[in-house]
C-alpha cells in the first residue's frame, strides 16, 4: 500500500496542517520548491517554514514560487495592486532568509508543475475556494515528485473542526473553542542551511503598480486604492499594532459604530494571507491589560465567524450561488418574490450610488472608493439590495458581483459566506414580512437608532474627497 504518513520534520507544526496529496517517491532534484498562492508572506507561515525544515533535512536549497495568472476570476487592478505590493515585501524578506523567489505569468498549477520538474518536493500552501482546491489537485496528480500541502491561513485546521458543513456559528462555535489552545501558538522560524539565492532559476521583475496592466490583461476600471490600503507584511503588522495600541481597547463598545474606525481592518490582509491569523489571535491573547470580554470578542470575529466562513466555502459546492441558501430561506424568499418592490434598482444604478438613501449611498462609496466597508453596514448594504431587487435570485448575484469587484478581500470565503447570510445562510428565521419573509431584516431607522450614521456618511464623504484628488 502506499505511504501516505507524514514525514517527521523540525518545524513543530501540527501535524494536523500537513497533508500528502499524492504517492510519488523524492526525485533527485536540485532544490525544494514552495509554491506560495495562499500563504502570501515570508513569516507566520507554516507551509513556509516546513518547506526550510524539508530542504534542511534532504541538504537542498529551496526555491518560492508565486505564479501570478491574469486569468483569476474577478480580480481587477485593485486587487492585483495590493496583492503584487505584498509579494515585493515578501521576496525581499525571503531574500533576507536566503531564500529564491520566483515570479512567473501563467496558470498557477501548470507553472508550479513546470518549476517542479526538477524539484525533488513540492510543499503548497491550502486554499479553500474552488479554483484553488483544482491547481492543487492538478499539482498533486501531474508531479513528478511528492507534494505535501500544509495549512496555515486557518487558526483551526477546516478538517480538524469539522467534517461537514456547518449549520451556524453556534454549532461550530464548541467545536472551535476546544482546540484553540492547541493551535494559537507561535510558528518556529528555521533558518535554511543552504541558501538558494546563486541558483540559475529565473522569473519575472515584480511591477511597479501604475504599470500592472501593462503586464497583465486585466480589468482596469477598478484603479487602486493606495491612498487607503498598501499591501504587505510589514503594513499590516504596523496597522495592527496601532488597533492594539490605540483602538482594541473600544472594540466591544464600537464594533457596530460604523463612523468609527474601531475595527482591525485585517480583512484585506488575511485575504491575501499577508498576515496569519495564528499571529493576530496570539497577539491579541498574549496583550497585557486586555479585558478578557475583549479577547473574547475578538476571537469570536477572527476565527469561529471567519472560520465558519471557511467551512462553508469547502463543504458548499455550490458556494458561489443562489443554490446555497438552506431551504427555510429559499422557500420564503420564494413564497415572497411576487411582492411590491418599490423601488427596484438595476445594478448599474446601485453600482452608481444612485438610490433614495443616503446610507446606502455612503456605504456603496466607501466599497468603490477605498475597498473597504464596515461590518455593520455590509449587512445592511447587502439586505437594501435584496429589498430593491426584481427577485431574490437577481439580488443575490448583484450582491455578490459588487462585493467581489470592489472589495479588496472579494472572491474570499468571508464574502461568499456573508452574501450567503445576507439571504439566510448561518441564520434563524425571524418574524416574517413582505419581500424578505422570514430572511431577517434591517431598515434605515435601525441605523439611526443603534449608531450615528450621519457621523458616517460625513465620514465617507471625506474619504471619497481623498480618492477624488489622489
Amino acid at each position: 500500500m502506499p505511504d501516505r504518513t507524514v514525514p517527521a520534520d523540525a518545524s513543530g507544526i501540527e501535524q494536523e496542517r500537513i497533508a500528502v496529496l499524492n504517492d510519488r517517491r523524492r526525485q533527485k532534484g536540485d532544490y525544494v520548491l514552495y509554491w506560495m498562492q495562499q500563504s502570501q508572506r515570508a513569516h507566520w507561515n507554516h507551509a513556509l517554514e516546513f518547506a526550510v525544515s524539508r530542504a534542511n533535512k534532504i541538504q537542498q536549497p529551496l526555491v518560492v514560487l508565486f505564479a501570478v495568472t491574469d486569468q483569476f476570476p474577478e480580480a481587477n487592478w485593485r486587487h492585483y495592486t495590493f496583492m503584487l505590493e505584498g509579494l515585493f515585501h515578501t521576496a525581499k524578506d525571503l531574500e533576507k532568509r536566503g531564500i529564491k523567489f520566483i515570479l512567473r505569468k501563467g496558470d498557477p498549477a501548470r507553472t508550479a508543475l513546470e518549476l517542479g520538474e526538477t524539484a525533488s518536493e513540492i510543499i503548497c500552501d491550502k486554499g479553500y475556494t474552488r479554483i484553488q482546491r483544482q491547481w492543487r489537485q492538478s499539482v498533486a496528480e501531474n508531479a513528478v515528485c511528492p507534494v505535501f500541502c500544509v495549512e496555515s491561513d486557518a487558526v483551526v485546521p477546516v478538517e480538524t473542526v469539522s467534517g461537514k458543513a456547518e449549520y451556524a456559528a453556534r454549532t461550530l462555535r464548541p467545536k472551535i473553542l476546544k482546540l484553540l489552545d492547541r493551535f494559537i501558538r507561535p510558528a518556529t522560524e528555521i533558518r535554511l542551511q543552504h541558501p538558494a539565492t546563486g541558483l540559475p532559476i529565473t522569473g519575472m521583475d515584480l511591477p511597479d503598480p501604475e504599470t500592472i496592466p501593462d503586464h497583465l490583461n486585466i480589468d482596469r476600471s477598478v484603479r487602486p486604492v493606495t491612498a487607503f490600503y498598501k499591501g504587505g507584511t510589514s503594513e499590516a503588522l504596523s496597522r495592527f499594532d496601532e488597533f492594539l495600541t490605540h483602538r482594541i481597547k473600544r472594540y466591544t463598545r464600537n464594533s457596530n459604530q460604523p463612523q468609527t474606525d474601531d475595527t482591525s481592518q485585517m480583512s484585506p490582509y488575511l485575504h491575501f494571507g499577508q498576515i496569519s491569523p495564528v499571529y493576530l489571535a496570539w497577539k491579541v491573547r498574549t496583550t497585557k491589560g486586555l479585558d478578557s470580554d475583549i479577547q473574547t470578542a475578538f476571537i469570536e470575529e477572527l476565527i469561529v465567524r471567519r472560520e465558519l466562513a471557511v467551512n462553508f466555502v469547502y463543504f458548499t459546492p455550490d458556494y458561489d450561488s443562489y443554490a446555497c441558501l438552506p431551504q427555510w430561506a429559499a422557500r420564503t424568499l420564494d413564497e415572497h418574490r411576487h411582492d411590491k418592490r418599490d423601488p427596484i434598482y438595476t445594478m448599474a444604478e446601485l453600482e452608481k450610488s444612485s438610490t433614495h438613501d443616503p446610507y446606502w449611498n455612503a456605504a456603496m462609496d466607501e466599497m468603490k472608493f477605498t475597498g473597504f466597508m464596515h461590518n455593520y453596514m455590509r449587512m445592511y448594504w447587502g439586505k437594501k439590495i435584496l429589498e430593491w431587487s426584481k427577485d431574490p435570485e437577481t439580488a443575490f448575484q448583484t450582491a455578490l458581483t459588487l462585493n467581489n469587484k470592489y472589495f479588496l478581500d472579494g472572491r474570499d470565503p468571508n464574502s461568499f459566506a456573508g452574501v450567503a447570510w445576507i439571504f439566510g445562510r448561518h441564520d434563524r428565521a425571524w418574524k416574517e414580512r413582505d419581500v424578505f419573509g422570514k430572511v431577517r431584516y434591517m431598515n434605515a431607522a435601525g441605523l439611526e437608532r443603534k449608531c450615528d450614521i450621519n457621523g458616517y456618511v460625513k465620514k465617507v464623504a471625506q474619504r471619497k474627497h481623498i480618492a477624488d484628488t489622489e
